[in-house]
């Protein structure tokens, strides 16, 4: 039985059709059903009373080019990392395009502000039904990523995960149509809990975190409970932060009282740079460490604001020749540099883009798999990187920073002191990721 869905990760030939959708307004989104509809304007006198004379610049137009969907939050308390993402994904596009593009043809991003798991389903499906894109890129949300994840899944079409951290995306929720090139939130437990067992700050410790209540703040505070009671420390108290909170005066007076070994931040977006700032206001002393991070939070806490160990998957200080490469491209185009989350959105296409021609097909199965088999990528770091195949993450190096003391401090950017990367060089890179047993992955065919 033929799939009524597009099978392919190709754009379409001119014979095909187009995909047409009514646009939602943002007034209508919550209210979208997510189930999918394709209403297909066939090239016919039958079908339309539309004069096939203005189809063929339509046909043209996708042959030439390869659609790809940009998706991730614009808005809200990740909004600002999204521009970062947005910033570098078309910084990549510009550099394929230059290089001659894909088996010979100009990539076309087409961007979208994902908003939230509903508008991000709704536009996910219309990417692939109306805009014929090739694959989707993209998502710093868990839930949303969730979301999309199922369309893909649906409809047999490729999703790239550039920023969604949750586990359970990797394990219970697996999909043969995601593949992950943000870390999971294994890798940044295990990482920075490097850093802290040499700090003596793990066992016999009574730490208190401080937690983003949704998805990922959820899946994360797991993770690191599993990391404490495997080396015999405990929380004091877990604090649930909804995601629009900006004050955070009343967990910092229960901090206070509680007297802490360490307060940790399982905090995601703006959470953290309101968090930082408002700690330094109200003089606490405690050591702080993180469990998720992007640098951008902290460059918005300003001067003299941050502090503590903190995990990252990429960072603007190091050293390799591509990722001083790619530091000073997007500084010359934007005026300050990529942090994180801008190196996952821009390695993700270059890694698509350098699949495809070597494959010679955008086609989604013959991708797939191609990464399943284990082919490395140059992810701008000391080792090549490769994608796990029995549950698609991508494993590659990752760091723990520690921040600067104020008076060490020399331009707004540059806030931290740069780490050896984790794993170290004779160590495998899976050694941070989570194991089949600690996140069990079903693929579905």
């Amino acid at each position: 039985m033929t799939d009524p869905f597009r099978q392919s990760c190709s754009a379409p030939s001119p014979d095909q059709g187009v995909a047409v959708r009514p646009e939602v307004s943002p007034a209508q989104t919550d209210s979208v059903i997510s189930t999918p509809r394709r209403l297909l304007l066939k090239v016919g006198a039958a079908a339309t009373a539309v004069p096939a004379l203005g189809f063929p610049h339509v046909a043209r137009a996708q042959a030439n080019t390869i659609r790809i969907g940009h998706l991730t939050p614009r808005t809200g308390f990740l909004g600002t990392l999204g521009e970062y993402a947005v910033q570098a994904a078309d910084l990549a596009v510009e550099e394929i395009n230059a290089k001659g593009g894909v088996l010979g043809r100009r990539i076309e991003l087409i961007k979208e502000d994902s908003v939230n798991p509903q508008t991000a389903s709704t536009k996910a499906e219309r990417l692939i039904e109306r805009d014929r894109v090739a694959c989707i890129v993209g998502e710093i949300s868990s839930a949303s990523a969730l979301t999309i994840a199922q369309v893909a899944q649906r409809t047999r079409n490729l999703f790239v995960n550039t920023g969604a951290n949750s586990d359970a995306l990797r394990g219970s929720n697996c999909n043969r149509f995601m593949f992950h090139v943000e870390s999971q939130n294994s890798m940044y437990v295990k990482t920075v809990g490097r850093a802290l067992l040499a700090q003596n700050r793990v066992k016999g410790q009574r730490w208190y975190s401080l937690t983003a209540d949704y998805a990922f703040g959820h899946d994360l505070v797991r993770v690191a409970r599993r990391f404490m009671d495997a080396h015999g420390g405990q929380f004091a108290a877990d604090e649930l932060v909804p995601t629009d909170a900006a004050d955070f005066s009343a967990y910092l007076l229960k901090i206070r009282q509680a007297k802490p070994d360490m307060v940790v931040s399982n905090l995601a977006g703006v959470q953290i740079t309101n968090f930082l700032k408002q700690y330094a206001e109200f003089g606490l002393d405690f050591p702080v460490a993180g469990f998720g991070f992007d640098t951008a939070v902290a460059w918005g806490a300003g001067q003299g604001n941050f502090f503590g160990t903190w995990p990252l998957v990429w960072h603007h200080l190091i050293g390799t020749p591509g990722s001083q490469a790619f530091v000073q491209n997007f500084s010359k185009k934007y005026g300050k540099p990529p942090e994180n989350q801008a190196w996952g959105d821009y390695i993700s296409l270059q890694i698509l883009a350098r699949t495809m021609n070597e494959i010679k097909s955008t086609d989604a199965p013959a991708i797939i798999a191609h990464w399943e088999k284990g082919a490395k990528f140059d992810v701008l770091k000391t080792r090549e990187g490769y994608f796990r195949a029995y549950d698609h993450q991508l494993m590659h190096e990752m760091y723990a920073v520690e921040a600067l003391r104020t008076k060490d401090l020399k331009n707004r950017w540059d806030i931290y002191k740069p780490s050896d990367p984790v794993p170290g060089p004779n160590e495998s890179l899976e050694v941070i990721a989570a194991t089949r047993e600690e996140n069990v992955c079903n693929m579905p065919a």
